[in-house]
């Protein structure tokens, strides 16, 4: 008997690699070998494969049985290669033609009953399919519009293993068992492997009414699609929510239409949680590729909305101050898993209570604020995560919370004040562009800026025309933000305008400033003068951006 072939998708971090599968059966004791660096979840699949193989009413060959995966030295991890064996072991026992599966990618988990279980990771291993030159893709139903997004791939989404077979030999199947194709074409042309039937629809689209939520034949509803649109949505929350603090209010709009990273300091109450929570929605939403990006790591994660495939919102992520260095950078054994800081690319990633979390969590962040990615290192491999994230950190100003309260007595020590502030280490700090101090807010400003705080769509209106800009001036460079400009470039191609410099000079000579200081001050000037709608930054947003970094700004010069 011929080796019959397959291909399937391995995942590392972020990164899809092609992996081929070959079935040889051989005389001998019946068993199912499986080498090419399989993990324990991998080595699992022997009996589930088995088991849905015959609950799908095929015969398992009373074989010796070898399934190998190439390449031999890349790791295989998780179950997303079941589909992908028990086709290839049915190729090689004769029961479906070889032909059918010739040049098609398969990733999908099997139950015992031969349903095809969704499986994590299927966008950028889709992604990777595609650029290894796959047209053709057959994943679990459930992961089928998440695949279509790929542009160029020809998909289908098998509810059943009996139904794939079935679609494959070019049989009839039961309806609830039938494949549903994502076609880039219009409605009649051939399916997935040329064969007429199933109607193509195009990618990013609803494969199915049970997919999608909407009525199926007689103008039913299905049970899921009608809980979730039972649900009544949250009120999304609003920067006008937040009364008082209109430099801290100002500094969030300065960070979210640069990308800088922003530090709250202020007692209880004061808003810094509020705040934060509100600078998604001055965001604007992600282009097709940044949503793309999002939308892969969230695959990975595991953390993808449901009955949404694409996510065009910048993401908010606020772990709790317990968090380990693992799940803030990524990491864990067998299968690498994103963390926060990826969880929140191309969005905001918020460390309330600064201060409670462990030394060497904080510290772990100072790479990627640098570079914009996590790698994580492993025996064998490296993973890559992505991780160009806006930082926002919150603290109290001491550990009794009470440092700045106007007319309440601080109980903290000066030495137990420094302590507690001295858990932000320098370097950290170093690394944040805008730092505020808020003050307790009022009762006149309680009761009066009700009527005069700014909404988030107005805020947000202001942040799109600076960002605009700022893509104008950035046009034929590899960056979005005036965060992401490198400090050489940034001296080199895009200087303020002359003598605009002059105090942070005197900051440098007085050794207020670091050389990375002085760039990210540079960084947030730029940013000033792209909300005030002028070519180059002046002397007056130098100077803004400059007391923003050394946290003693005030709210007038660049407003």
């Amino acid at each position: 008997m011929p080796v019959a072939r397959t291909h399937s998708i391995a995942l590392v971090g972020v990164e899809g690699y092609p992996v081929e599968i070959e079935t040889d059966i051989a005389n001998g004791l019946p068993c199912l070998l499986l080498v090419g660096l399989p993990d324990t979840a991998l080595r699992e699949a022997r009996d589930r494969i088995r088991a849905a193989i015959i609950n799908s009413h095929e015969q398992w060959p009373q074989r010796r049985v070898t399934v190998g995966l190439s390449p031999a030295s890349l790791p295989k991890r998780g179950s997303g290669f079941d589909l992908g064996i028990a086709l290839s072991i049915l190729a090689a026992a004769g029961a479906i033609p070889a032909a059918a599966i010739d040049g098609v990618a398969f990733l999908g988990e099997l139950g015992l009953d031969g349903r095809l279980r969704p499986v994590r990771g299927v966008l950028p291993a889709m992604a990777a399919a595609a650029g290894a030159g796959f047209v053709k893709v057959v994943v679990a139903q459930a992961n089928a519009a998440e695949a279509a997004l790929v542009p160029g791939l020809r998909v289908a989404g098998a509810p059943t293993l009996a139904g794939l077979l079935a679609w494959l030999r070019g049989e009839p199947a039961s309806r609830d068992e039938e494949v549903a194709c994502a076609v880039p074409g219009e409605p009649g042309q051939p399916g997935l492997l040329g064969r007429p039937g199933t109607p193509g629809l195009l990618p990013g689209s609803s494969l199915d009414p049970a997919l999608a939520g909407a009525p199926g034949p007689g103008g039913a509803i299905p049970a899921g699609a009608a809980a979730s649109r039972a649900r009544r949505p949250r009120p999304r929350p609003d920067l006008s929510e937040v009364l008082g603090q209109p430099a801290a209010r100002r500094a969030a709009e300065i960070c979210a239409a640069g990308g800088h990273h922003l530090s709250l300091l202020g007692p209880p109450g004061a808003g810094k949680t509020m705040l934060a929570e509100r600078i998604p929605t001055v965001m604007p939403a992600l282009d097709r590729t940044a949503a793309l990006e999002v939308t892969s790591i969230h695959s990975v994660a595991g953390t993808l909305p449901a009955g949404s495939p694409l996510m065009t919102e910048p993401p908010f992520c606020a772990p709790h101050h317990t968090a380990t260095k693992a799940a803030i950078v990524g990491g864990g054994t067998g299968i690498i898993h994103p963390g926060a800081a990826s969880l929140a690319h191309r969005g905001c990633l918020f460390l309330d209570e600064a201060p409670e979390f462990a030394g060497d969590v904080l510290d772990a962040l100072r790479q990627p604020l640098e570079s914009g990615e996590v790698m994580i290192a492993r025996s064998g491999l490296i993973a890559r995560f992505p991780a160009r994230f806006m930082l926002v950190l919150a603290a109290n100003p001491c550990p009794c919370a009470k440092g700045t309260a106007t007319g309440v007595a601080c109980s903290c020590t000066p030495t137990a004040r420094r302590r507690y502030l001295a858990r932000l280490s320098g370097p950290l700090l170093d690394r944040v562009d805008v730092k505020v101090e808020l003050l307790p807010v009022g009762r006149a400003e309680l009761l009066s800026d009700r009527h005069f705080a700014e909404s988030s769509p107005v805020v947000a209106a202001r942040v799109a025309a600076a960002r605009e800009r700022t893509a104008a001036r950035l046009k034929d460079t590899p960056w979005r933000l005036n965060a992401e400009i490198p400090g050489s470039e940034l001296r080199r191609a895009f200087p303020p305008s002359p003598g605009s410099l002059t105090p942070i000079e005197r900051a440098m000579d007085l050794g207020q400033i670091s050389a990375r200081g002085v760039d990210r001050v540079i960084r947030v000037a730029w940013t000033l003068a792209d909300i005030a709608g002028i070519a180059r930054p002046t002397v007056n947003e130098t100077s803004y951006a400059l007391g923003l970094w050394l946290g003693t700004g005030v709210l007038g010069a660049g407003t």
